[in-house]
């Protein structure tokens, strides 16, 4: 019996040490979300939180949107003024500039990819470059341009038509806006379609404008007309104001969207230079000096995930002074069909 009890005492003594072990044994942590995982939890996160006014404005369940794009941009310059008894006029516009593309948008990160048909056939030697931005209090957007396709009727000394390479282009156009009424109107709704905008609605914007860049005649152009005065037009401008944009529904389900916005603002600084055959012309004076920025937009949404429209762009400068009258106008209309999953 002794023994008996010394064996049985041992064997609980190994069971009670065997379920102490178990009990004891370190639990192992949760493994951590991978790096895509979390940066897709939290794009999903800023994506689904919105301060719009969900009676206005909401957000598609869908987090990727594709849109089709066509595009189609162009500039046109009108001027006239006479400098150190040179007079000169100019009609002039540059060769249209027309691509197609696919953008590909999840929880509002977009890339865009796109072709140039004539710049492929080497028909189309212009460099444009565009970026937009349309936030919810904010929106941007930057132009860049640089061209030797400028032609058109044109009188400079004995020159009364200039064809392409007779000048070149450089120009910069950068706005920006705020949006005041921005829990109910949305810039997105009418030029990105990544939120519905589901009541009418309308705001007061805030502009800042940047123009900047130079025109100047080719050596190519001196090649073809000797007489030709040598011009070099330098110009940056900085200019403030404010405006209207006014989002319209349309439809019973909100099918229709139409747009329209207008950002005259005045030109608070410049810096022009203005150079004829070496006689430089500086103009920092008092003139008639504004910066226009206009958009237009229509959307059709056939049902919430497939949408159809037309956008249109619109940056103007005008100059006036006594002596020189600048008028340019750039523009970028857009076709697009898009589809959310």
């Amino acid at each position: 019996m002794i023994l008996f009890s010394a064996v049985m005492s041992a064997a609980n003594a190994q069971f009670v040490a065997t379920d102490s072990m178990e009990t004891e044994k370190p639990q192992t942590s949760e493994k951590k979300p991978g790096l895509g995982k979390r940066i897709n939890n939290k794009l999903s996160k800023k994506y689904f939180t919105t301060k719009y006014d969900t009676n206005y404005v909401a957000r598609p369940k869908e987090k990727w949107l594709l849109r089709l794009l066509g595009n189609q941009t162009g500039n046109y310059i009108h001027a006239k003024g006479t400098v150190h008894d040179v007079y000169s006029k100019y009609d002039l516009h540059t060769k249209t500039n027309y691509t197609m593309g696919l953008e590909v948008n999840y929880c509002d990160v977009a890339a865009t990819f796109s072709i140039n048909p004539a710049k492929i056939g080497g028909d189309y030697n212009d460099y444009e470059f565009n970026f937009e931005y349309h936030g919810q209090k904010l929106s941007f957007d930057i132009n860049y341009l640089r061209a030797t396709s400028l032609k058109g009727d044109m009188k400079l000394g004995d020159i009364d038509h200039l064809d392409e390479e007779g000048m070149r282009m450089n120009v910069v156009n950068a706005s920006a806006y705020y949006i005041f009424n921005n829990r109910k109107f949305s810039y997105p709704a009418a030029l990105f379609q990544n939120y519905y905008q589901l009541r009418s609605a309308g705001s007061w914007l805030a502009g800042l404008s940047v123009q900047a860049g130079s025109i100047k005649t080719t050596e190519e152009l001196k090649e073809r007309s000797p007489l030709a005065p040598e011009v070099h037009l330098k110009f940056a401008n900085v200019a403030l104001g404010g405006g209207y944009g006014y989002n319209l529904v349309l439809g019973q389900r909100s099918q229709w969207l139409l747009h329209l916005s207008a950002i005259p603002s005045v030109v608070v600084y410049k810096h022009n230079r203005l150079m004829v055959n070496n006689d430089e012309k500086k103009d920092h004076s008092l003139c008639f000096n504004m910066l226009f920025n206009e958009r237009v937009s229509v959307v059709y949404h056939f049902s919430p995930r497939y949408n159809i429209g037309a956008s249109l762009i619109m940056s103007n400068s005008i100059y006036n002074n006594d002596d020189i009258k600048i008028n340019q106008n750039k523009w970028l209309a857009r076709a697009f069909f898009g589809v959310r999953f």
